[in-house]
């Protein structure tokens, strides 16, 4: 009995998974993900499980229940102190780090040490700096992801029509992909926010819109050396509309080299977003991140736990992006035997 043929993107995983550091770089990310989707239930001043009194809490996941709408607290739980409730609790079930990571505690823990109780010890406002990684883990996460996919549907549809139709189409639109490029993104961020409150989907749209030329490049790149193929000129003789040709046609047999820089994107997104936390631009004062905790050890050299968790952290997520993109461009070659 013969073997199935193994696919296109089947041969690539094959490919991929030969790469170690590819390899490496990817069970990161997949780490980094499984983080942040569990953040609160890591990292919260709210028990998972509680017993007071003989009768049975679940505060966390009731919270989520409140914020969505679907729920409302209990009486004898609205703006409880869990921690003193612990105390008399019959029996409790807390997260790995029972602390929310913007809960202040100046009665102290002030710039703690690393010890058991504060496993990456603690800030100037005594709040926790391991519920500040586990949430910012979703914050970078999450406007790296966010940005990318605005760039990839930014720069694909813009692509695509640039490389399908060519002639004038794709003269007016590559002078708009140079006009683009003459953007200075930083300054733009510095700009509105002087003029806006900070926030961090204005961070995201920003960098979202004016980071895609590089996918539209590829996409066009592609789709004007794949729209000449036979399947698609047998397409175009069926009657089958442009729209359908482009994304369901090329798209698939283009889209290659937008996954590698899409991997990168990601990359430079986070460390984007993590350099003007740094430097305190744009980012809400009471949302924590990865660059305003090490912001934080400009000022208190001597806190180094300040410095070195969050430079750890953006190093190692950037580079396992780095490594993942490495690996992809290399598994996705056109000299990859496919065959």
């Amino acid at each position: 009995m013969s073997a199935r043929p193994q696919t296109y993107f089947g041969r690539v995983w094959a490919e991929l998974r030969t790469q170690q550091r590819a390899v490496w770089g990817l069970r990161i990310v997949v780490t980094l993900a499984v983080v942040a989707l569990f953040a609160d239930f890591i990292a919260s001043d709210k028990p998972l499980y509680m017993q007071l009194e003989g009768l049975t809490y679940f505060p966390l996941f009731r919270e989520y229940g409140v914020q969505l709408g679907w729920m409302r607290w209990q009486p004898e739980l609205l703006n409880a102190d869990f921690a003193a409730l612990n105390r008399v609790a019959d029996r409790a079930l807390w997260p790995p780090i029972p602390y929310a990571s913007t809960a202040v505690d100046l009665t102290g823990e002030v710039f703690a040490i690393p010890s058991a109780q504060h496993w990456l010890g603690t800030d100037a406002l005594g709040r926790d700096v391991a519920a500040g990684m586990v949430h910012g883990t979703r914050v970078s996460l999450t406007i790296g992801l966010v940005v990318v996919a605005i760039q990839a549907s930014i720069g694909i549809l813009l692509g695509g029509v640039a490389g399908y139709y060519g002639g004038w189409v794709d003269v007016a639109l590559s002078r708009i992909f140079e006009l683009m490029l003459g953007i200075p993104t930083f300054f733009l961020i510095i700009t509105v926010a002087a003029i806006f409150p900070p926030s961090i989907y204005v961070i995201m749209a920003i960098l979202g819109l004016t980071g895609w030329v590089g996918i539209a490049r590829f996409i066009r790149g592609e789709f004007l050396k794949v729209r000449s193929q036979d399947f698609v000129t047998a397409a175009r003789s069926l009657g089958v509309s442009d729209a359908r040709v482009m994304f369901r046609h090329i798209l698939p047999n283009a889209v290659a080299p937008v996954l590698v820089s899409m991997a990168f994107g990601v990359a430079s997104a986070i460390l984007l977003e993590s350099g003007l936390s740094f430097l305190g631009i744009g980012v809400p004062q009471h949302l924590v991140t990865w660059g305003s905790i090490l912001a934080e050890s400009r000022a208190s050299t001597f806190a180094w736990w300040l410095a070195v968790f969050p430079g750890a952290a953006i190093f190692v997520t950037v580079t396992a992006y780095n490594l993942l993109g490495d690996g992809l461009r290399d598994a996705l070659d056109p000299k990859l035997d496919v065959h």
